[in-house]
């Protein structure tokens, strides 16, 4: 079993591309699968049953993690996604094994999705303008912020960006003066980029007038020869001879803490961007197809846990318009 396991490891690195963190991840849920396997007599993936994986689900439904708690529904899933795809892979290569249709996932709640709008977006995006940090942490706060909600990145996607892969106009405004008259007409002058996402999908996103203006003007104070986009600007990595980029952990602080100075007392995470970027262009009547492909996401599913936004979304409208006339003639 654990052979195979290791082939299809590799299969996933060199044939599917996907990342180090992802084949991990893989790694561990098979290898605790096999382990279970091993202890019920089964050392080879041909003796693989719907028995064994009925008795694997019922192990992971009781299994206690550190916390002494029972493994969440998705948790449990994410065990038996890996466990398909390994069958997958054994059919691949003309091994018989169980058929990986049949493998139920377990039913889980919908998944809540936070995202910002409104006034709570507005004094995050200005959150980085209004601290007493250097001009240039400024800057480049300022242009992380604008680049989530224009873009909808990753923040593994964002940190990863060269100066080299973002497109921005020459002809761009020298002032913000400038930047606000013209401002009607730069809006369809967005700069556009190619971003490689999760699996080594390649995929195209598109900059915002305001992205564009900030990250021009970040770029400008830029006195390195760094190639990434976004680095540090501390004394320690100024004193570093290699091009290094700043870290998902860094990012991850920094929305918190410009979360904090806006005065929102949820949590705000990256990704809580990237959401609000997708429920943006949702409520907006972007259809969901489109913000599939924009968000980069492989199947059509993933993005449908926005659907339930847009849904409450119509039953406020509904609640607040309709019948308003009938009301009057009472």
């Amino acid at each position: 079993m654990n052979k195979y396991i290791t082939d299809f490891l590799e299969y996933l690195e060199i044939d599917k591309g996907l990342s180090q963190a992802t084949i991990l991840n893989y790694s561990f849920y098979l290898k605790r699968f096999a382990k279970f396997a091993k202890e019920h007599d089964v050392i080879s993936p041909t003796k693989i049953s719907k028995e064994l994986v009925h008795q694997y689900r019922l192990w992971l439904n009781r299994l206690l993690s550190a916390e002494n708690k029972n493994l969440k529904k998705n948790t449990q899933n994410y065990h038996l996604i890996a466990l398909r795809s390994f069958l997958k892979f054994l059919i691949k290569i003309d091994i018989t094994s169980l058929e990986p249709t049949k493998i139920e996932l377990a039913k889980q709640e919908q998944r809540q999705v936070d995202f910002l709008e409104g006034s709570n977006l507005e004094r995050l995006l200005a959150a980085p303008l209004n601290t007493l940090s250097p001009e240039i942490i400024k800057k480049r706060d300022k242009a992380i912020l604008e680049l989530f909600f224009s873009t909808g990145l990753r923040v593994s996607e964002l940190c990863k960006l060269k100066i080299e892969n973002i497109n921005l106009k020459k002809d761009y405004p020298k002032s913000k003066t400038d930047f606000i008259e013209n401002k009607n007409n730069l809006s369809n002058k967005t700069g556009e980029f190619t971003v490689r996402g999760k699996g080594s999908k390649v995929r195209i996103v598109f900059l915002s007038a305001d992205a564009k203006y900030w990250l021009e003007k970040y770029l400008k104070i830029r006195e390195d020869f760094n190639p990434y986009l976004f680095i540090s600007h501390d004394k320690a990595t100024k004193n570093r001879k290699e091009e290094t980029n700043i870290t998902t952990r860094t990012v991850q602080r920094l929305v918190q803490k410009y979360a904090k100075i806006a005065g929102i007392t949820k949590q705000v995470t990256p990704h809580t961007m990237r959401h609000s970027y997708a429920t943006n262009l949702l409520i907006n009547g972007a259809d969901i197809r489109s913000v599939q492909s924009m968000l980069g996401h492989s199947s059509i599913t993933t993005t449908q846990i926005y659907t339930h936004i847009t849904d409450q979304q119509l039953r406020d409208v509904h609640k607040t318009f309709h019948g308003l006339h009938k009301k009057r003639i009472l």
